[in-house]
């Protein structure tokens, strides 16, 4: 591969904001919600970047094949791998497709195909565009994208209503907010340059195990439950992102609920459950997909805990991204934590979305 910027390349990042920003100069795109990639093509050799740097190639070939249908002969460009389902984007499949197996491989491409969505571009033939400010390397990126049904060029605008109107309406197909960029802005890799604002929400629910942090005996993250229609006591998520002092505060405070916790505990029907010589259990899909090695072993505890947490956005019946913890909601009754307290965003096409 010949190219003015070679892999790896590690993306440039956003900051976190509360709300948007509406400095002068600045461009608005919807945040998309899938996996960061940087495409590397030069003639019909091609690599898709990850965030981490790992190679994602092998497990997207049609999104392979349709950047070279889509992309100039030489470029570099930054963009996200998403899974259209429908009317919006369907997260779960898109992680469904990082497995070992070949021929799985094959057959997810063809089921739950992936779409690229390019917003920047840092090369072009024998030019290295990075040092260039944002709003040139746009203008290029719209010139040399063939728009085409499994690639597309992100929306783009200037006006912060209509940025505020995205944030609000474009959630519904699966997106998760909007992120900002300065005109000026070069490409900085790994650097926190640009602005996201995500959408945020709280509630309770119900604390039924917690697992170990990987450096001792403290709390690594709460086991999170909500109970559906049919009063079953639903694994949603974790919250995590204590510190360590507060992590080994939760050791004493969660101990009185560890006795006996198991006898008629929700979850101890799992099918895979396995007690180890600690008395640790195993969670459902215990191998984790993005590390092998990874300890998934869990404590249960009685389900007579209910916490506040802050979230962005469920994927399904599951919170999209870990929970943070907020308060111990001791006036609250376990029972009543349920998916109807959940705050659902109202549908929208996501067809329209990726049309710009």
């Amino acid at each position: 591969m010949d190219l003015p910027v070679l892999p790896p390349v590690k993306p440039m990042l956003a900051k976190a904001a509360t709300k948007l920003p509406t400095a002068d100069g600045l461009f608005y795109e919807p945040k998309w919600d899938g996996f960061r990639c940087i495409v590397f093509r030069d003639g019909d050799e091609v690599e898709l970047g990850s965030r981490n740097e790992r190679p994602l190639t092998r497990y997207f070939p049609e999104v392979v094949e349709a950047v070279k249908a889509a992309l100039p002969e030489r470029c570099v460009v930054d963009g996200e791998i998403v899974v259209p389902a429908g009317d919006r984007l369907h997260f779960e499949a898109l992680l469904q497709r990082i497995h070992p197996a070949a021929s799985r491989v094959t057959l997810l491409a063809e089921q739950t195909p992936a779409t690229f969505v390019a917003f920047d571009l840092l090369a072009l033939g024998d030019e290295s565009l990075m040092e260039r400010p944002f709003a040139e390397r746009r203008a290029r990126l719209t010139e040399v994208v063939r728009a085409t049904d499994q690639v597309h060029t992100t929306a783009i605008t200037q006006d912060p209503e209509t940025a505020q109107r995205w944030f609000e309406q474009f959630e519904g197909a699966g997106l998760d907010g909007v992120v900002a960029k300065a005109a000026d802005l070069p490409y900085g890799p790994d650097q926190r340059l640009m602005t996201k604002v995500k959408h945020v929400r709280t509630a309770d629910c119900v604390v039924a195990g917690f697992r170990w942090h990987k450096s001792g005996p403290i709390v690594g993250s709460l086991l999170l439950g909500l109970y559906n229609g049919d009063g079953d006591l639903q694994h949603i998520g974790v919250a995590a992102s204590f510190p360590m002092t507060r992590r080994a505060e939760l050791v004493e405070e969660l101990a009185p609920y560890r006795a006996g916790a198991l006898d008629g505990h929700p979850w101890q029907d799992w099918a895979n459950a396995q007690t180890d010589t600690e008395g640790e259990h195993r969670m459902p899909g215990a191998q984790s997909r993005w590390n092998a090695g990874k300890d998934l072993s869990w404590v249960p505890l009685r389900p007579e805990l209910v916490v506040e947490i802050k979230y962005d956005q469920l994927e399904g019946r599951r919170l999209r991204h870990t929970g943070h913890f907020l308060r111990w909601r001791p006036d609250r009754e376990p029972r009543s934590c349920t998916y109807d307290q959940l705050d659902v965003p109202v549908r929208y096409d996501l067809a329209e979305v990726l049309a710009g």
